[in-house]
């Protein structure tokens, strides 16, 4: 079992956890929650040996074998079956003596070496890590190519499946399902369920926490204290202990009037009456949750314009897609009017994202019209938009620019609503995280009051207090919302309807988020069963004509021109991020010096340690850039492939 008795742990001055206790006992499946900065991914470093503790003891068995997932993306020219073996550290090692032996001759050894590749199974490894891929997504296609072709998030999933080759008995994973999509997620959710170890995942996707977890490891006020059961009983336990505090209790009552007054004005409105009815479920289970959350940060909500449009977007007969000859939707037919609440629903690839972008206007129809009311607002979220932020800018200066008349302190209360205080209001943001960011681009979108929120997987990056706070101002919301998301609790919370995007066509789906795992089980059996397309005549005879030949010729220059400069900026962002990662293990090498924590050295220490955290968020902020130009690159690439 893991045993942490008296623990305590500080990086950069700072304690993230004092004097905490807490076991964790062999087979369990725990969740580790907590704020940003608690210290969750530490206590994984801390377990790994890359940390040492300040006091305390954290007991391990001596012999467990530990799988961990890791987040960095590596370059490679290894094709993705054999990356992924490489997690099986002990065949591995075996193989590489067995070699050994082969060159020497030792056939005794060889015969040895043999006999323990077949007591772990190693002569299937090939067909195990197949599995694996196949489950997290990957096609037939794609396994024989070679892991630097593939982008960011794919390369992330590469890494997922390392960790899960790898035999342990204790399995440790940091935001598995950042990279996933659904199927790849619900896919995910079965095979560790089955795992026969100890798991301890760090995960702010509730429903796939609720799948999952058999505990649930808390971090609060530096100290950690573990619940029994899913992240929804998690919720209910906490809550029962902080409805003991008079405070709390006050302002859960406040909440539970809110919602009560919202039942009553919509309840009997058309428009309304499903979210009405999602609030009557909500209020049966308010009085128990609201103070696990009464904490938070966060507390805001999406103001409406003033003036309304109805209906305030339509879009007919549209075609959808890059490529005019090659459309990814089709005959697409959608009317979005004040109170519309869409989930957009569809395998990785489908054209979800294509649509939201014909939607905001930014990708033009390749045929049929999109129309917008007078009075049309739009809120546009997408990934993309993080890294359009003005870095040299700080979230005060961000909304000051929107509308220059707005007072300094009506801007600071309203960015407080979304976590930003003092210096954190006031500074530039080229520091910021993910979900600092991401917070600002929600806060960016709430300032500008619209009255059409389009989203396009508005959580990633977000904790749970956060999706927490999304989902209760998106309830809020009196505007239409349509949302592309793989955080199953939040589309459950907050649209009325889905939409299917799949096999070129976009429908109402009739069904719920159950339905539509049952949809994506046959639609990968019948994606299997699919023969193979036939090659075309002129392939299959091997000949081409010389005209065809020259067009093909001069198709693929102009291809790799198109694709040049992606190419190159990629290549100068790996140059830095190796540049930043050898200037972290410089650093992390003169911290481990204990003479560094000598009274004298303080000074040293503390100028060490501010330039690690700086070199970190710079590293951080040149690989979102880097998986950002890869995620462009892919696309075009595909586009330029279907031509």
């Amino acid at each position: 079992m893991i045993k942490i008795s008296s623990l305590s742990l500080q990086r950069g001055g700072n304690f993230l956890l004092e004097g905490a206790d807490a076991t964790v006992h062999p087979g369990q499946r725990v969740a580790i929650v907590g704020a940003n900065g608690a210290g969750k991914s530490s206590l994984f470093m801390l377990i790994l040996g890359k940390l040492t503790q300040d006091a305390g003891e954290l007991q391990l068995p001596g012999n467990w074998r530990i799988a961990h997932m890791a987040q960095e993306v590596s370059e490679t020219h290894r094709n993705c079956v054999d990356y992924v073996v490489d997690g099986d550290y002990a065949l591995r090692t075996i193989e590489r003596e067995l070699q050994e032996a082969e060159a020497l001759e030792d056939h005794t050894r060889m015969a040895l070496l043999h006999a323990q590749i077949d007591k772990i199974d190693g002569y299937n490894a090939k067909v195990r890590a197949e599995q694996l891929l196949h489950g997290l997504g990957f096609k037939q296609s794609d396994l024989q190519r070679p892991v630097k072709d593939f982008s960011g998030g794919w390369r992330i999933r590469l890494n997922l499946a390392q960790a899960l080759m790898c035999p342990s008995d204790l399995l440790m994973l940091d935001e598995p399902t950042n990279h996933l999509d659904l199927d790849a997620t619900l896919w995910l959710e079965q095979w560790l369920k089955r795992y026969p170890g100890t798991i301890l995942f760090i995960s702010h996707d509730r429903d796939f926490i609720d799948n999952v977890a058999t505990h649930v490891l808390h971090f609060e006020h530096k100290k950690l204290s573990l619940y029994t059961g899913t992240y929804s009983d998690f919720e209910v336990m906490r809550a029962e202990r902080l409805a003991q505090q008079q405070a709390s209790f006050e302002q859960q009552q406040r909440k539970i009037a809110h919602i009560e007054d919202f039942i009553r004005r919509f309840k009997a409105k058309a428009s309304k009456a499903r979210q009405a009815q999602s609030r009557v479920k909500e209020l049966e289970r308010m009085e128990k949750i609201a103070p696990a959350h009464i904490d938070s940060p966060f507390s805001f909500e999406f103001l409406l314009a003033a003036k309304m449009s109805d209906p305030l977007l339509n879009m007919s007969a549209a075609m959808l897609g890059y490529l005019a000859d090659k459309p990814i939707v089709n005959e697409v037919k959608l009317s979005i009017h004040p109170g519309t609440r869409l989930g957009l629903l569809g395998p990785n690839g489908a054209g979800k994202s294509t649509l939201i972008k014909s939607l905001v206007g930014d990708l033009p129809l390749l045929s049929g019209a999109r129309t917008t009311g007078e009075h049309l607002k739009i809120g546009y979220f997408a990934q993309h938009q993080l890294e359009a932020l003005d870095l040299n800018a700080s979230p005060l200066l961000h909304l000051q620019r929107l509308e220059p008349t707005a007072t300094e302190q009506s801007i600071r209360n309203f960015l407080g609503s979304f976590g930003f205080f003092g210096d954190d209001a006031l500074g530039d943001i080229k520091r910021f995280s993910g979900g600092e960011k991401a917070r600002l681009a929600l806060a960016i979108i709430a300032w500008q009051r619209p009255n059409l929120l389009l989203l396009d997987e508005p959580t990633n990056h977000l904790d749970l207090e956060m999706r927490h706070a999304l989902t209760m101002a998106l309830q809020d919301f009196e505007g239409a919302v349509v949302v592309v998301s793989h955080d199953r609790h939040m589309l459950k919370n907050t649209v009325d309807e889905f939409i299917l995007v799949a096999e070129g066509r976009a429908a109402t789906f009739d069904g719920d988020l159950h339905d539509y795992e049952r949809w994506l089980i046959d639609y990968q059996r019948r994606q299997a069963q699919r023969p193979a397309e036939p090659a075309s005549d002129a392939l299959s005879q091997g000949g081409e004509s010389a005209e065809a030949r020259k067009e093909r010729k001069k198709r693929e220059a102009e291809n790799r021109q198109r694709l040049s400069p992606l190419k190159k900026s990629i290549a100068r962002l790996e140059t830095s991020m190796e540049k930043l990662q050898l200037q972290l293990a410089d650093f992390e090498g003169q911290l481990a010096d204990p003479a560094l924590y000598e009274a004298a050295s303080k000074a040293r220490l503390k100028s060490l340690m501010d330039e690690q955290t700086h070199l970190k968020r710079q590293l951080e902020d040149t690989e979102a850039d880097w998986l950002a130009q890869n995620e462009e690159l892919e696309m075009l690439e595909a586009s330029l492939a279907a031509q």
